[in-house]
């Protein structure tokens, strides 16, 4: 059970490090393959609720690519992987963030959203598009090609270009060594 899963997977991570992983599989069945790139987390916040489930505030961390799926007996699935170090600095052009701010604000109108705008026009570059790509609900294929795009530039051009219909499902596993992602 998928739920099951969760439970050892973030009681695993609580008792270790509190990191995890975070990663798609590229068709909704246990088994499937996964995407190449996910996003290691750290568990913030957590409420262990009576019925044995949880509730975390996770904080993102760092790209990572998989290198292979590992063998192992726990209930949630394992890989190695390799992190993705992003460039730091870079910031869009007066067009571009124009662009993508004029998409959010399309994407905003929506029934059901809303936005602070003042406070939007004060984030950068990199906290605007990921936290837009985190909220915009993207078919099952855009969002792991945002998450593989190298730098954040090039993931708000995919966030802008993006579907904006249906959701994407996740998988997680647990890193045991954050030098060593597992």
């Amino acid at each position: 059970c998928i739920r099951d899963s969760y439970r050892e997977l973030i009681g695993s991570a609580l008792a270790k490090d509190r990191l995890i992983g975070i990663i798609q599989p590229q068709k909704p069945s246990d088994r499937a393959p996964l995407y190449t790139v996910g996003c290691v987390g750290r568990i913030g916040d957590v409420e262990a609720l009576e019925d044995g489930r949880y509730n975390i505030v996770l904080d993102g961390e760092s790209r990572f690519r998989v290198l292979r799926e590992l063998e192992v007996a726990t209930a949630f699935r394992q890989v190695e992987a390799e992190m993705i170090e992003d460039p730091s600095g870079q910031t869009l052009s007066t067009v571009e963030r124009a662009g993508f701010e004029f998409e959010a604000r399309r994407f905003a109108d929506m029934p059901g959203y809303s936005g602070d705008w003042d406070s939007v026009d004060q984030l950068d570059d990199e906290t605007l598009i990921n936290g837009v790509a985190q909220i915009a609900p993207f078919d099952s294929a855009s969002q792991p090609a945002l998450l593989a795009a190298p730098v954040h530039v090039e993931r708000g051009d995919a966030t802008h270009a993006g579907s904006l219909e249906g959701v994407t499902h996740v998988h997680a596993f647990l890193f045991s060594n954050p030098e060593e992602v597992r």
